[in-house]
């Protein structure tokens, strides 16, 4: 096989890419969100965790007591956050909809001392941000009555629970767990992804276009397109995941590790890009390739991501240098696992050539 075709192939297919209004629109995408990372991260937090905004509101909400004569409503009022209102059922839920109020609670008439359980409807406006805010903040109200309710029914207690005591939650779980349990790993793997799926359609439209028999009456041959385009698709993770590090730590964003986290999403890329590869010299044509190449992509992610020591996992740790040198016998494994990908697709590559030219 002869690299200089090859990088000749990868070098083509890369100025056609930037020509691609899809792909430099994902491209954009992703630059936009490591770039204004901070400031997104408030927003997207807000999707993954409402409670973790819920400090930041100082509005009082209006809700309405729709329920049984109870001491619940003058507990709600001991709480900054709300202005109750007593009302009946059907006037509060018609005040709701006009978007009156924020929320009604319905309670029916239990006594705190009551053998029975006390059970407490709750009615929000649908798909709305406030709504998740408020229902957040009556959370909270909630569980303190709840432990109010415990005090009261404790005699009935015989015998004395196991205390556990928990540490309390840092403020900034809720964003550190966002920033490097979701954002680090999604933001890598898209590129990677995009990649797997992009090698389809530069081997089939070769197919669809009808230009293999012009290619092919050169000097390159067969195998040295195919890891010409795979060579295109492979490089520009790498050069993306290296981005958007860079932009995420410029955005005040700790990580650790960067050289370890991109040898393993290259490994990780590669295996996904070959497999794409494959897809589409087996099937040809663009739909089916695709298909084909996300079921089983579907599959081999909800298998990977069942060990401990998958990649994500191992990205996540290395960039918050919570794991030691046993991440590089993974990396062996899956550079192993490219390399048997690699010697079969090229075999199957000119078994293709030998079959159609």
């Amino acid at each position: 096989m002869d690299f200089k075709n090859c990088s000749i192939i990868a070098k083509k297919e890369l100025r056609s890419l930037s020509g691609e209004k899809t792909i430099i629109l994902a491209i954009l995408l992703q630059l936009f969100i490591a770039m204004f990372s901070s400031f997104l991260l408030i927003g997207l937090a807000s999707m993954y965790n409402p409670d973790s905004i819920s400090q930041y509101s100082n509005i009082r909400y209006p809700i309405a007591y729709a329920g049984e004569s109870t001491d619940f409503p003058e507990f709600l009022k001991d709480y900054r956050d709300f202005i109750v209102y007593d009302m009946d059922l059907s006037t509060a839920v018609a005040a709701l909809k006009e978007r009156k109020l924020s929320a009604v609670i319905w309670m029916p008439d239990i006594a705190p001392d009551s053998q029975y359980p006390i059970k407490i409807t709750l009615y929000t406006i649908e798909n709305d941000i406030s709504s998740s805010l408020v229902s957040v903040k009556l959370k909270n109200a909630m569980i303190d009555y709840e432990e109010k309710l415990r005090e009261i029914r404790d005699d009935r207690l015989t015998q004395n629970p196991v205390t556990i005591e928990i540490p309390p939650a840092g403020p900034s779980g809720d964003f550190y767990e966002f920033v490097y349990g979701l954002l680090i790993p999604l933001l890598l793997f898209m590129p990677a992804i995009i990649s797997g799926a992009l090698i389809i359609d530069l081997i089939t439209e070769e197919y669809q276009e009808n230009t293999l028999e012009t290619l092919m009456s050169t000097t390159v041959t067969f195998p040295e397109m195919i890891w010409g385009k795979i060579a295109a698709c492979f490089i520009l993770v790498p050069l993306q995941a290296a981005g958007w590090l860079a932009l995420l730590i410029i955005n005040g964003i700790s990580i650790s590790g960067v050289a370890p986290i991109l040898l393993h999403l290259s490994a990780a890329s590669l295996i996904l890009v070959l497999i794409g590869a494959l897809c589409a010299l087996k099937y040809h044509e663009r739909t089916n390739s695709q298909f084909v190449f996300s079921a089983a992509i579907v599959v081999i992610l909800l298998i990977f991501l069942a060990l401990p020591m998958n990649t994500a996992n191992i990205i996540v740790r290395l960039s918050v240098e919570s794991i030691g040198g046993e991440h590089w016998p993974v990396l062996l494994l899956m550079l192993c696992a490219a390399g048997i990908l690699s010697l079969a697709l090229t075999k199957y590559a000119e078994k293709v050539r030998m079959k159609f030219f």
